[in-house]
């Protein structure tokens, strides 16, 4: 049999199984109603989709929405993951459709491939084409989790960089005779950036539902999970009151936020070092090598 023929078995069952799964009437539990029901209010009281939203296909739209309605029923609010993918600027819905689809793609490629080498005339076990299918099926599924990482971590090290930049703006505003909250609004106004943009949001929000700056701070904070806007968030909530203070805590806080960051930029400068000097190794060995081949070979012909 071909696998043609057990693709195409494959997919014929996993469509009437399909079918006899929605034709069944299911009793739907109260808890699943309940989250039925907050799923259709959440987009007013999730996190603002920012930039970068808006550019996936219409296949990748509808797949994403049905995928999210789904988590929604089961209760499945994967906070964490939403506030990563609300830091770089992508919809919850085009992640989830991107890792399905991509999924799917690395289970029907080894099949594919195996059916054009039976075409040529080479015969491959049906064994290869399976495993290969699930490999790179469960591979493709979680890529994005790895570029997702890598994108948050770069964005998480480019907010604290703003960060102390803001701290000085805020604490030369308090210099110049301003209160704490015209100090934050107008640091913020004065940068430039998308880190800077979220915070001018959150501080904006903040007059219009009556917190308090060192609250949206905080909650900001929260969401995109760094940990020196908390903490700044806590410190502007025990000293908003004192000027003097509030002052000398934000100048050592951009401080120390330097320190670290110098720190951390010569940990990556040593660790390159460290990367060059093995490269450099291991072009000499094996120069070496092509240099001490032929009288190897000479010894070895005598």
């Amino acid at each position: 049999m071909s696998i043609a023929a057990w693709v195409a078995g494959g997919l014929t069952g996993l469509a009437l199984a399909l079918l006899v799964y929605a034709l069944m009437p299911r009793r739907v539990s109260l808890s699943r109603r309940i989250a039925s029901f907050d799923a259709g209010r959440a987009p007013a009281a999730r996190a603002t989709n920012y930039p970068g939203d808006g550019k996936e296909s219409a296949l990748t739209k509808q797949v994403g929405t049905a995928l999210a309605r789904f988590c929604a029923e089961q209760g499945w609010e994967f906070g964490s993951l939403r506030s990563s993918l609300s830091l770089v600027g992508k919809s919850f819905e085009n992640y989830l459709a991107t890792k399905v689809l991509l999924g799917i793609f690395g289970l029907i490629v080894p099949p594919i491939v195996v059916e054009g080498a039976s075409m040529l005339g080479i015969h491959i076990s049906i064994i290869f084409p399976v495993w290969a299918a699930l490999v790179l099926g469960v591979i493709f599924f979680f890529l994005p989790d790895l570029e997702l990482k890598q994108q948050v971590d770069a964005r998480r090290k480019d907010f604290r960089h703003a960060i102390g930049a803001f701290l000085d703006l805020v604490a030369m505003n308090l210099s110049g005779g301003r209160g704490v909250p015209e100090a934050l609004m107008a640091a913020s106004e004065i940068g430039q950036g998308w880190a800077f943009w979220r915070i001018r949001d959150a501080l904006s929000n903040a007059r219009i539902t009556g917190q308090t700056p060192w609250q949206a701070l905080g909650a900001l904070g929260e969401e995109v999970q760094v940990n020196e806007l908390k903490d700044l968030a806590s410190a502007l909530s025990l000293v908003a009151e004192d000027g003097a203070k509030v002052r000398e805590s934000l100048t050592a806080r951009a401080a120390s936020l330097r320190r670290r960051e110098i720190a951390d930029l010569e940990g990556e400068a040593g660790e390159k070092s460290q990367s060059m000097l093995v490269a450099q190794m291991m072009l000499v060995a094996a120069f070496l090598v092509f240099l001490m081949y032929p009288a190897a070979q000479v010894l070895i012909n005598a």
